[in-house]
């Protein structure tokens, strides 16, 4: 087989692209990149992804649910979530509507990963409790949500300021 000549390069590109999206989704600027590394031009790259974008070949929302969904079961919160969309270009509004699209249930979420780390062995003090509610806010889980749920299941500290 001969080399591609230069006018069938965009080709080329198109059907790097439909390789890439057969494996597995992508977001726009992620199949964009992955062209490019590849050698092709980018403006045949982003061509390229708007002809698979007309035909519905590849959607950033299709992306976005398939990461949301990912990343939920992976045990990770909103805010990491939302901060990896945005890092894939998917505008932080959207990113959100992506997330709370989930209608994930995060204090359920949150007792899960404190599961899958630490097992149903009880924080012995405030420090291993502050040490699990450390762990939960690197993964992206709010504030609130931690608290209610370490507090619920950890280190019982109510008997201390009852006195």
């Amino acid at each position: 087989m001969g080399r591609r000549s230069r006018d069938n390069e965009q080709g080329g590109a198109y059907e790097k692209a439909i390789a890439l999206l057969a494996r597995r989704e992508h977001s726009a600027r992620q199949l964009k990149s992955k062209l490019e590394q590849r050698g092709l031009d980018a403006g045949e790259s982003a061509e390229a992804v708007r002809q698979l974008q007309s035909k519905d070949f590849q959607s950033d929302d299709r992306f976005g649910e398939m990461l949301v969904r990912s990343r939920l079961e992976g045990g990770y919160g909103a805010r990491w979530i939302v901060a990896e969309l945005r890092q894939h270009g998917i505008a932080e509004d959207r990113a959100r509507e992506l997330v709370a699209a989930a209608d994930p249930d995060w204090p359920e979420l949150v007792r899960r990963q404190l599961r899958r780390r630490y097992g149903a062995r009880k924080p012995a003090d405030f420090a291993e409790r502050n040490k699990r509610a450390a762990f939960l806010l690197r993964r992206g889980f709010d504030a609130a949500t931690v608290t209610l749920v370490t507090r619920a299941e950890g280190f019982d500290d109510t008997a201390d300021e009852s006195d």
